[in-house]
């Protein structure tokens, strides 16, 4: 018998900030504000992040060649719709379920990750974040303790 091997979970260990936003704006209009604001130029990616079969998080990207970063802001939900059957009057209806990419902060609408620790860089961009029309709020999130961190890491 083969010996087993398991790999820790320290070496998937990446190194991000994060910062909730809260907006009753659409992911793209989330985005082109970004890019008019913080001078970025994010991109909807191809592919939706999938977490199983039927749940997946659109998302846009942005490679920061002058500072070697990697941004991307995910949506927080996904509604799926589903057909419920139902006897009676109505027939079938349907209905949405709600998922979240972070179950901890379900009412953060997206996330900025940057693949950045530098705390003073990610507080002017979140000063610079704060400013602008439409957005309501956005904070800081401490990585370690999110017990979904698993989630994040794409």
């Amino acid at each position: 018998m083969g010996a087993i091997h398991k790999i820790s979970e320290d070496f998937f260990e990446d190194s991000f900030s994060l910062i909730a936003l809260h907006s009753s704006l659409e992911d793209y209009a989330i985005g082109y504000n970004l890019n008019l604001f913080l001078k970025t130029n994010f991109k909807r990616a191809k592919i939706d992040l999938d977490v199983n079969q039927r749940i997946s998080f659109p998302f846009f990207e942005w490679e920061d060649i002058d500072n070697h970063n990697n941004w991307t802001l995910i949506s927080n939900h996904s509604k799926i719709e589903e057909q419920e059957e139902q006897g009676g009057l109505f027939g079938s209806e349907l209905s949405y379920t709600t998922h979240y990419l972070v179950p901890e902060y379900k009412d953060v609408d997206y996330f900025l990750k940057i693949e950045q620790e530098d705390k003073q860089i990610v507080a002017a961009i979140l000063k610079q974040i704060v400013s602008i029309p439409k957005i309501v709020t956005a904070y800081s999130i401490d990585v370690d303790n999110l017990k979904s961190k698993n989630n994040l890491i794409f």
